[in-house]
């Protein structure tokens, strides 16, 4: 069984976010894209500190296509410099899993 992760991002909008998960899903670059918000992001920013509303999506993916995914995250995000991290998944269901595996690139 492939190695799994959890990718996450911010957009400012909900519109954004879901357009994203749509197309990541889309591709087959994530089983499943899950949009929580709003949350509020306290960051620095060109030497500013900012607060802005943003919505977070949490991708689940393959290690494997981590490159492709975040190209891809990069090409349809409105930031300029989107978040991008990537944790792996250390342990799972054996039948998400199994799942996820099967819906994947």
């Amino acid at each position: 069984m492939q190695e799994f992760i959890q990718v996450f991002t911010t957009t400012g909008s909900q519109a954004d976010a879901q357009a994203i998960a749509h197309e990541l899903v889309d591709r087959q670059l994530a089983g499943c894209v899950q949009i929580l918000g709003p949350i509020t992001s306290t960051y620095r920013w060109q030497g500013e500190i900012e607060t802005a509303q943003e919505w977070l999506c949490l991708i689940k993916a393959g290690r494997a296509v981590y490159i492709e995914l975040e190209a891809a995250i990069k090409e349809l995000h409105p930031y300029d410099t989107p978040e991008i991290l990537a944790m792996p998944v250390a342990a799972g269901s054996a039948d998400y899993l199994s799942w996820l595996q099967q819906v994947l690139k």
